[in-house]
């Protein structure tokens, strides 16, 4: 399988090996992409200087020594995720107010459709995560999961004039890498079918619904409270193929084999503690 080198540690993956609920025909496409550039003329990440506390410096180790206090570590968590989101609002990045919106609105009658009560959570899932004692299992985590991604944007493209240009970069050198790719190795192959493992509140999936628009789009993940913001969302907006979403393990989707053309892996494949057994359910 060919594949496309990746940067900021983002990877986005799509094979065709994955599923819907129906027996489907074999598929011949096979993508594989990543946020990468597309020439010259695309902005590129800024150069990050790496800070003095990291490594195996003096200051490093009196760092880690001071996390590992945890009274001092909870006041060290809450004044940086203040620090996070004033920096964030700084860039034009609305955070408390579209964490309000997410938490003020009909999500928790969406959560309990969505939601399966059977799934099994691995380990490492129900540990805290990104400052968040639930993890990704919390309606926190999910109400600001769209405003961290849109500054994360920014933050790697500083030379973006706005959050909107930011993103267009970012995911747009992204579907650009596979829409290359298919073209490459896929010949006249369609894209009928498409699956967004690791989806999260739905912004990779809503992407790549719009650039391929004739396709079904599904996107998976394994936290609840980020697939009832993405299927609110979603519910607001007239699409032609509306997305559908799956509460899943992206290690053991459980969805049958050669049903999609594409499957992606935004931004995702770092955090997943068995990564061969995730590339042995996608068929790599």
């Amino acid at each position: 399988m060919a594949a496309i080198p990746a940067r900021a540690g983002a990877t986005a993956t799509a094979s065709g090996s994955l599923p819907r609920s129906t027996g489907r025909r074999r598929r011949n496409a096979v993508v594989v992409a990543a946020a990468t550039g597309t020439g010259p003329a695309v902005p590129q990440e800024g150069a990050l200087e790496r800070p003095a506390w990291s490594g195996e410096t003096p200051l490093s180790r009196l760092v880690g020594a001071l996390i590992a206090f945890k009274p001092l570590y909870s006041l060290m968590k809450l004044a940086s995720r203040e620090v996070i989101i004033r920096t964030a609002e700084k860039s034009n990045i609305p955070w408390r107010e579209m964490t309000k919106k997410v938490l003020e609105s009909d999500v928790y009658e969406v959560f309990e459709r969505i939601r399966d009560p059977n799934l099994v959570y691995p380990n490492y899932y129900l540990s805290p995560f990104h400052a968040y004692d639930e993890g990704n299992l919390s309606w926190l985590a999910a109400a600001e999961a769209e405003p961290a991604t849109m500054s994360i944007a920014k933050r790697a493209i500083p030379e973006a004039t706005s959050i909107e240009e930011a993103n267009q970069i970012v995911r747009g050198n992204w579907l650009n890498a596979i829409e290359e790719h298919h073209l490459k190795y896929s010949g006249n192959c369609q894209i009928n079918d498409i699956l967004d493992i690791g989806c999260s509140v739905g912004v990779s999936t809503r992407y790549l619904a719009e650039k391929f628009p004739s396709a079904q789009a599904v996107g998976l993940d394994l936290s609840p409270y980020f697939l009832a913001v993405a299927a609110q969302r979603e519910e607001k907006l007239s699409r032609q193929n509306p997305i559908r979403w799956v509460h899943a393990n992206g290690e053991a989707t459980g969805l049958p084999s050669d049903s999609f053309d594409l499957v992606s892996l935004a931004y995702v494949v770092k955090f997943y503690q068995n990564y061969n057994l995730l590339c042995m359910d996608l068929n790599l």
